[in-house]
């Protein structure tokens, strides 16, 4: 049996062992015919891994420059595009110059074939000369030929790219040389309307004639430091302030500082310009905090009627500008080289190129104004006065061209105004705003530019005038009526500047979200005791204009400590403060013995800050300049200051005596900058009747002693005792500031 069973295994049917290694390819010698399922996996995975490894070592060895080759394919389809947009150039339907889905859906039988309303006449276009009639139409003809198999494949791509898809990116960077300096609210001022509509006609400008941010190039190189410049510095203008008999401008020696906010300083002339330059970290810049979007807050919006007639005043706004004359179209290709130089940074291949097309074609506005930007950004990139007059007169040359499209007169003109005040040349910028307005009477934006102009000169009278028939025209416009609001509070017309400051705000037009407009309509409110005035410190609060309700200076460097009333060691100036408290007495004599002169050296408070009283003060330094012939007077108390350069040297600041009379009430009321802490020192007070309210906490005087408060928060002065109060007031940089920012950050 045994036998049998072995005979049986050897010989008979196969084991299922053997069935499954016939089936995967067994032999009868034992010998796989193939690879084994296992060994098929190893050598896969060995594959795999060589892969990998292959893959790192290109990258880590840098066998292949990824860059360069992303650099040509985007360069190709730059070529690829621009190419195909000028072969296409012959098919614009609508008249705009160049090939666009709008052109397309015509070409597609998808919209009829717009007509213009007014056919421009022949004298007003540029005519062509035979030969050049002959090699459009031949060019012509050729493109029907070349394209006849691309079209629909181009259509295509057209219509289903995304918007901005075939747009170069524009280096950014170029407009970092102007923002060196911190935006400061209150020292920056836009001239909104008018400027929002050139930043339309630049976005909404063909691929090839975009301008890159040149526009929103401000008065920045105050931000560098000048001394580094040695070949030509770029002089950078002074803050140009109008005087409301608010308050003395920032550069008045003997103007008393504790300011309502009401100089007109537009340094931008366009975007935000500021003062207030610091060449340090990002984190010692003065940066207003991000406004947040409250357009649907009860006080300000608008209405749905008025909303939905925004929408098509704005979809009109949005229209194509056409930049280029019937000329200039056959010429198309060469400016778009040209204007890709300029869009990649290389000012001066551009400039050149741009002039090569001058030269060639002397009338061509378009050519011109590409040389006019090209040595705007020259004058940028070379911080240089000579060349940016050149620009500002090349500027100008655009508009003296025959058959110039109103578009282009309109950026250009903008453009030399805008570049004529950066360089304080303001009254030479209001002939140019002056043109504008005459060009275009109908625009009521270049009217509100005129206004800012004539502000900006302290020529209130007229900019009055001019936004009065800004309102006659357009009673809605809210850039006019914030403007006029903020000039009859100038002119203490407290009750009615309230509704045009009110009004012009619950617009929500271009250019009224301003921290001064919340600032002055809160502060006239509060004059004519109406508590509503927090409720709009409160949105300007929201909107990112002020620190808080009650801190609402307007020239801030972000992240400071804040709070309303200091202890000396909190400030870490005690020696200073134990200086002042040793010495009272003597400081105290020397200021009376400047009273007692016949010829005072006191002169009265003339910020309309009091509503009534008598308020006078006697400065010894000011913007960290010491006033030599006042200390004369005083000699052993200037050179008692001499020893603290947080003082002497407080830039932001003053150091005075402060005489205030019986019968005196000081508006609540806040200092422009959160860079600075005021320290009183008494030397002759009143047993009582005087009082300081700062934030929402009252303190006296005493003799001898020193109070120190943060006047950048609101704060408000009762005088009802039955004699005279005598102060001395020390300014100091706030303690968080750095030796960098105290070095750099611009006076006030």
């Amino acid at each position: 049996m045994a036998s049998r069973k072995s005979s049986r295994g050897a010989g008979g049917s196969p084991s299922p062992g053997s069935k499954r290694e016939s089936k995967h390819g067994g032999g009868k010698n034992g010998k796989k015919e193939g690879l084994s399922g296992s060994s098929f996996f190893t050598w896969f995975m060995v594959i795999a891994l060589l892969g990998v490894w292959t893959s790192v070592a290109v990258v880590w060895f840098e066998l292949v420059d990824y860059e360069e080759v992303l650099a040509k394919a985007k360069d190709f389809r730059y070529n690829l595009s621009e190419v195909l947009q000028g072969k296409l150039g012959i098919y614009d339907a609508d008249g705009d110059g160049d090939f666009d889905v709008e052109d397309a859906k015509v070409l597609l039988g998808l919209k009829e074939r717009s007509v213009p309303a007014q056919p421009p006449s022949p004298d007003s276009e540029e005519t062509i000369q035979p030969a050049e009639k002959s090699y459009v139409e031949s060019e012509h003809k050729n493109a029907d030929i070349e394209l006849e198999e691309e079209i629909q494949s181009v259509l295509h791509e057209a219509l289903h790219s995304q918007p901005g898809e075939k747009h170069e990116d524009v280096d950014e960077s170029i407009n970092d040389h102007w923002q060196a300096k911190e935006e400061i609210h209150g020292e920056t001022f836009e001239a909104p309307t008018a400027d929002d509509l050139l930043r339309e006609l630049e976005n909404e400008m063909p691929e090839a004639y975009e301008t890159p941010d040149s526009v929103q190039k401000d008065a920045d190189f105050l931000a560098d430091d000048l001394g580094a410049v040695e070949s030509e510095p770029y002089e950078a203008p002074v803050s140009y302030e109008y005087d409301m008999d608010v308050e003395k401008t920032v550069t008045d020696p003997e103007a008393p500082d504790d300011r309502v906010h009401g100089d007109y300083n537009e340094d931008h002339v366009e975007s935000k310009h500021t003062e207030d330059v610091v060449a340090t970290e990002p984190e010692e810049s003065e940066m207003p905090a991000q406004a947040e979007d409250y357009s649907n807050d009860d006080l300000v919006g608008k209405s749905e009627k008025e909303t939905e007639q925004d929408k098509t005043e704005k979809a009109k706004k949005k229209k194509k500008p056409k930049l280029l004359n019937k000329f200039d179209k056959t010429i198309k290709a060469e400016l778009d080289a040209a204007e890709k130089l300029r869009k990649k940074g290389k000012v001066e291949e551009a400039l050149r190129a741009f002039e090569a097309l001058v030269n060639q074609y002397p009338q061509s506005p378009r050519a011109r104004y590409g040389k006019a930007q090209s040595e705007d950004d020259l004058a940028e990139k070379m911080r240089s006065n000579e060349m940016l007059q050149k620009a500002i007169n090349t500027y100008d040359e655009v508009v003296s061209l025959p058959n110039v499209p109103s578009d282009l007169i309109k950026l250009s003109l903008k453009r030399e105004a805008d570049r004529q005040q950066f360089l304080g040349r303001m009254r030479g910028s209001l002939v140019t705003l002056q043109k504008l307005v005459q060009l275009f009477p109908g625009d009521t934006s270049f009217k509100n530019d005129l206004g800012v102009g004539y502000l900006l000169i302290g020529d209130n009278s007229n900019a009055k005038r001019v936004y009065e028939e800004v309102l006659s025209l357009a009673p809605n416009d809210g850039f006019a009526k914030v403007h006029y609001g903020f000039i009859l509070k100038a002119e203490n017309k407290i009750a009615e500047s309230i509704p045009y400051l009110k009004e012009g705000l619950e617009s929500g037009d271009p250019g009224t979200d301003d921290g001064r407009f919340y600032f002055h309509l809160g502060d006239a409110l509060q004059r004519m005791g109406d508590k509503e005035a927090y409720r709009w410190y409160e949105l300007g609060y929201q909107r990112g204009h002020f620190a808080s309700v009650w801190q609402r200076s307007l020239y801030n460097v972000k992240g400071l400590k804040a709070q309303p009333w200091w202890t000396a060691r909190e400030t870490g100036y005690t020696e200073l403060v134990k200086s002042l408290e040793k010495n009272w007495k003597l400081i105290r004599d020397e200021g009376l013995a400047v009273m007692d002169k016949k010829r005072s050296l006191f002169l009265p408070e003339d910020e309309n800050l009091r509503e009534k009283g008598d308020w006078s003060q006697f400065t010894l330094w000011q913007q960290g300049r010491k006033n030599e012939n006042a200390c004369k007077s005083v000699p052993k108390t200037c050179a008692l200051l001499e020893r603290f350069p947080e003082a002497t040297g407080c830039r932001r600041g003053q150091i005075k005596y402060s005489i205030m009379h019986p019968g005196t009430h000081v508006w609540p009321h806040t200092g422009p900058t959160n860079c600075r802490l005021r320290m009183h020192l008494g030397l002759v007070i009143p047993k009582e009747g005087c009082r300081i309210r700062c934030a929402q906490e009252n303190r006296t005087w005493e003799e001898g002693k020193v109070l120190i408060f943060d006047d950048s928060f609101e704060h408000e002065v009762w005088q009802d005792a039955g004699s005279y109060r005598l102060i001395f007031i020390v300014d100091v940089w706030h303690p968080e500031l750095s030796a960098q920012q105290r070095r750099t950050l611009p006076a006030i």
